[in-house]
């Protein structure tokens, strides 16, 4: 057998999360009785996505990521929010969220019998662990490793030292991350020395200096890979 071990990703690779950030906003919105434009949260996307950047790249801490994007956001409104306690309720909204990507869950109930699957996730253990359960998804994973947890995050090396050293009988070579992003996933995948498989439904060009070393439009391509 080609892999024993494979690595599944969670937002937007097993879980919709596209369709969850969406309604977590609208709903929080609807809270600060503020209208949800398609401006204002493509501006929110840009802040969130950066400030996760950063956290990717050690830059700053999950606490920064989680307490200051919505604040940072309403600054450019010119409206003062506690952004902590915003950020608190937007989370609990997102872990109602567990909307399935396509086919996943089918997916992964046809790999669990011949492989050992784990989830690799940055983000609130809390709110990770809430959408997996609410999705029906837990059973089908030997362990899951959440980043906050962890005390590192993709793609940084030690994560997956963490990750490997909790794998029983762990082999390298026979080991391969499933994840939508290049940054994190891919780029994780490649300093731990394992093979990668993107999941790149847009088909974007990969980065000259991220190479996956497989790649795949749809999730039910996995199998012709592993054939």
């Amino acid at each position: 057998m080609k892999f024993k071990t494979l690595l599944f990703d969670v937002d937007d690779t097993l879980l919709d999360f596209q369709a969850t950030e969406k309604k977590a906003l609208q709903a929080l919105f609807e809270e600060e009785e503020v209208t949800l434009t398609d401006e204002i949260e493509a501006t929110y996307k840009k802040i969130n996505s950066q400030l996760w950047r950063e956290f990717e790249q050690g830059k700053t801490d999950k606490k920064t990521v989680t307490d200051t994007r919505f604040s940072l956001l309403f600054d450019q409104l010119n409206k003062s929010v506690d952004g902590k306690k915003m950020g608190e309720r937007y989370r609990e909204h997102l872990s109602q969220g567990h909307d399935l990507l396509g086919n996943s869950k089918a997916i992964i109930k046809r790999l669990k019998p011949d492989y050992d699957l784990y989830i690799v996730t940055n983000g609130v253990a809390k709110t990770q662990y809430q959408r997996l359960k609410d999705s029906n998804m837990t059973e089908f994973f030997n362990d899951i490793f959440v980043s906050e947890e962890v005390g590192y995050q993709k793609p940084m090396k030690e994560y997956f030292d963490y990750v490997f050293e909790r794998i029983p009988d762990f082999e390298h070579e026979k080991t391969m991350i499933i994840g939508d992003s290049l940054a994190s996933d891919i780029q994780g995948g490649n300093l731990a020395k394992i093979q990668t498989l993107w999941l790149n439904p847009s088909k974007q060009p990969a980065h000259s200096e991220i190479q996956p070393t497989y790649e795949i439009s749809r999730l039910d391509e996995i199998f012709t890979i592993l054939e």
